[in-house]
């Protein structure tokens, strides 16, 4: 059984170029869950993303949030870091205030009935079946991403699949739901639309496992600011990141990532034959 684990992150929030983060270019949205259309399907097949800005309401926000600090009141089998100037401060918080000491945490749903019942949520699933055309699925990673208020890190360009032991060609989209106001200062979503389709690109360890900084094709930068509630899918190619948080307000969201019940996976080494590795004859 896998057991809880807690560890520090880094604590560089500012040692980025800010121009790697563009807010002049806002995504098109959907009004509500219940609003997709085949058209915005067709339109997540060309861009990899399809915001939406009504998924949760108010009280379920409130009991996705209720789980979360469940989760850090008694994580169980949940791994869970900290920031690094938090990590001190951890021992005197109650699950409610740890929320603003933590980076991220995950694999909690299975222990948690709030957060697995969002999970598992028909609204979501339903949605992702019909960007991936398959009805059958596997939720295998959950997580949630805390930017706490003043001093919550960057999470630099990349690819999600680069972190994932399966062919780039397996059908896999990522779901995140923001718990907070999401916004261009306190570190919302941005996207690369389109890159979802021009395939795997080599990743580097330097901030964090990244596309290199000078690989980013800013011009292509879409902001996806969303209100509590809403929610941002994605494809598991498209290029994307969120810059630190340097506001006094909270920027909470849970995210998981779904593919076919059944997938294959791969070894460590053909994923960083696709993705990468220091070593490989590039630099960045």
């Amino acid at each position: 059984m896998k057991r809880s684990t807690v560890t520090e992150a880094g604590s560089d929030t500012d040692g980025y170029p800010t121009a790697l983060y563009r807010a002049d270019r806002v995504a098109d949205y959907v009004e509500s869950i219940d609003d997709i259309t085949e058209s915005d399907i067709d339109r997540f097949d060309e861009r990899g993303y399809l915001a939406v800005r009504r998924l949760l309401g108010p009280a379920e926000v409130s009991e996705v949030l209720d789980g979360l600090a469940a989760v850090l009141t008694d994580p169980r089998d949940a791994a869970v870091e900290y920031e690094s100037w938090a990590v001190d401060r951890v021992g005197q918080a109650t699950g409610v205030e740890r929320m603003d000491l933590v980076h991220k945490l995950m694999w909690f749903a299975s222990s948690h009935d709030q957060l697995a019942r969002l999970a598992g949520d028909e609204r979501i699933v339903q949605v992702v079946r019909r960007l991936t055309r398959e009805q059958d699925l596997t939720m295998f990673q959950d997580m949630a991403l805390l930017k706490p208020p003043g001093g919550g890190r960057e999470k630099p360009w990349h690819q999600d699949n680069a972190y994932f032991n399966y062919e780039p060609g397996t059908p896999i989209v990522g779901v995140w739901i923001a718990l907070d106001p999401a916004t261009a200062d306190n570190g919302c979503m941005h996207v690369l639309p389109g890159t979802h389709r021009e395939g795997p690109r080599i990743h580097y360890r330097r901030r964090d496992w990244q596309l290199c900084d000078t690989d980013v094709d800013t011009g292509r930068d879409i902001v996806v600011p969303l209100p509590a509630g809403g929610a941002l899918f994605f494809h598991g190619l498209i290029h994307h990141g969120t810059p630190a948080n340097h506001t006094h307000t909270r920027r909470r969201a849970v995210q998981f990532h779904y593919l076919p019940m059944g997938t294959p996976g791969v070894a460590d080494e053909r994923r960083l034959e696709l993705f990468g590795s220091e070593g490989k004859n590039v630099s960045c």
